[in-house]
């Protein structure tokens, strides 16, 4: 498919989801320029990239990047892009009996989501692409095609992780309004009490030292950060308005703040559950003690 048509089918996406291509960028953590740049042709989307549309608009992530074959398999060099992009399929929702793949195990965002389980259970370099065509129930040939290279397939698990956090805290803490509240409310949800939150840490400490070596990688890992640390500068400035909070420095504050919690959270996953060492509520309780001396007023 030609670069021009995969862009028009984003600007679609991007219409029908009412928001500006900043927001759009935002909920993609990607850097609003580099969106600009691809919807403007003179760069082109990564397959992750195309993942993460496909994802946050819950549309075909065939239909953007061009694939109608079946079962993950490559189209044809001849077949011909449909002629409308005014109306993006829906992603199909067929899922196999008991959480098995669906059908179409090429998906890239199947694909995605199975790599993720894989390296929170078993470690990013214990991973193999042919133990991902497996859990998708398709070919290695198939998970090649949507992600050619080792890099192109961390940066989609890296993009998936991002935004599963970022969804999870925003749906969480939409209906606070005392920041004091939203500040511990945040705590709480980084702190790894549940086996899904410690499979979650588990693939974030994978991804950050692959961060030191991978450019894309990186590149994600400093632009997330740089959002949750806003996020949390956001909460402490509303908690001063709110005189619940010391004036202090936003984003010393959110900088010190969010080091501890991934200090922290790796001593609790270097504990194994109900064993001497850092527990979860030793973490939270830390937290809290550490807000309680530093951040609340009075």
């Amino acid at each position: 498919m030609q670069h021009d048509e995969v862009a028009e089918r984003v600007r679609q996406v991007i219409r029908d989801a009412g928001v500006s291509q900043r927001e759009f960028a935002r909920r993609m953590v990607i850097d609003p320029s580099k969106l600009s740049r691809s919807l403007g042709g003179t760069r082109r989307f990564t397959t992750a990239e195309l993942a993460r549309v496909a994802d946050i608009a819950d549309v075909d992530a065939g239909w953007l990047l061009g694939a109608h074959a079946e079962h993950g398999a490559a189209p044809s060099p001849q077949a011909e892009a449909p002629p409308s992009v005014a109306r993006p399929p829906r992603r199909a929702r067929n899922a196999g009996a008991a959480g098995q793949p669906a059908a179409d195990g090429g998906r890239p965002l199947q694909i995605v989501r199975q790599t993720v389980r894989l390296i929170a259970e078993h470690g990013l370099h214990s991973v193999r692409v042919a133990d991902i065509a497996e859990a998708c129930g398709t070919s290695t040939a198939a998970i090649h095609y949507h992600f050619p290279g080792r890099d192109e397939l961390l940066e989609a698990a890296a993009r998936w992780c991002m935004d599963e956090d970022t969804a999870r805290r925003a749906a969480r803490t939409a209906d606070t309004d005392h920041a004091g509240d939203e500040l511990r409310l945040l705590i709480e949800l980084q702190t790894p009490y549940t086996a899904q939150q410690r499979r979650q840490w588990s693939v974030w400490l994978d991804l950050w030292a692959e961060a030191a070596r991978s450019t894309a990688v990186g590149e994600l890992h400093v632009e997330y950060y740089r959002q949750w640390r806003a996020t949390v500068a956001e909460v402490v400035r509303r908690g001063i308005a709110q005189q619940v909070f010391r004036p202090v420095d936003p984003e010393a504050a959110a900088l010190s703040l969010t080091a501890l919690i991934d200090g922290l959270a790796s001593q609790v996953l270097a504990t194994t559950p109900g064993e001497p060492g850092t527990s979860a509520e030793d973490m939270h309780g830390a937290l809290l003690r550490y807000v309680d001396a530093t951040l609340t007023a009075g």
